[in-house]
């Protein structure tokens, strides 16, 4: 009898690091495709729901849980030797607050997400599908939220939008948009860099999806 078509999660895990948009991918020490680097995930086991299985897979490769996650897609290109169908994630992480997994088998890594060589499984295209629905995203939620500290400045923000878009927006016009639209709100505090002025901060007013 043959087996069952496998059921797998795939996480694609965005984070900015060095002002740029990065994605966390695993060295295969494994076959298939072995010594190629790919998205973590793992097979479903059936025991619990796709989605804790996907944020189980978030927490140990990053350390970090509660954290933005969405279903991206379900395929079946999914090549591993018999039948399956992969289900798709991605999730945006806070740098600061991430631990990587350490250890020689399947070790993660950081990568920029604009300078990818091919990776195993098409995942390339993937992340490139994650790419485009968090940039659409970013017109109408909070989403950012997930990428930044609890509090942050405007600058830090319209940082971050600028890297998962991959372009410089005008600053006056970032600022009086983040400001109008509801979804920040000042701390009242303030933050020295260097030799600048202080800095006012500010947090997202809810830290969940929110649709503007």
């Amino acid at each position: 009898m043959s087996a069952g078509p496998l059921v797998a999660t795939v996480v694609v895990i965005f984070a900015i690091i060095d002002e740029a948009l990065q994605v966390l991918l695993v060295h295969r020490t494994g076959d298939p495709e072995r010594g190629k680097w790919a998205l973590p995930g793992g097979l479903w086991r059936g025991d619990e729901p796709l989605d804790r299985t996907a944020a189980r897979k978030l927490t140990e490769e990053t350390g970090a849980a509660d954290l933005y996650l969405e279903q991206l897609f379900t395929t079946s290109d999914l090549d591993v030797g018999q039948p399956g169908v992969a289900v798709a994630y991605f999730a945006l992480v806070d740098a600061a607050a991430v631990r990587l997994r350490i250890g020689d088998q399947w070790p993660p890594e950081w990568h920029r997400v604009d300078d990818l060589e091919p990776l195993a499984f098409d995942n390339n295209s993937v992340i490139a599908q994650a790419l485009e629905r968090a940039r659409a995203k970013l017109d109408y939620t909070n989403i950012a939220y997930g990428l930044l500290p609890d509090e942050f400045t405007i600058r830090d923000l319209q940082g971050t939008y600028e890297a998962i878009l991959g372009r410089d927006l005008d600053r006056r016009n970032f600022r009086k948009r983040m400001l109008s639209n509801g979804i920040i709100e000042s701390t009242e505090t303030r933050r020295h860099e260097g030799a600048h002025r202080p800095a006012l901060l500010y947090r997202f007013v809810s830290r969940e999806p929110v649709f503007l």
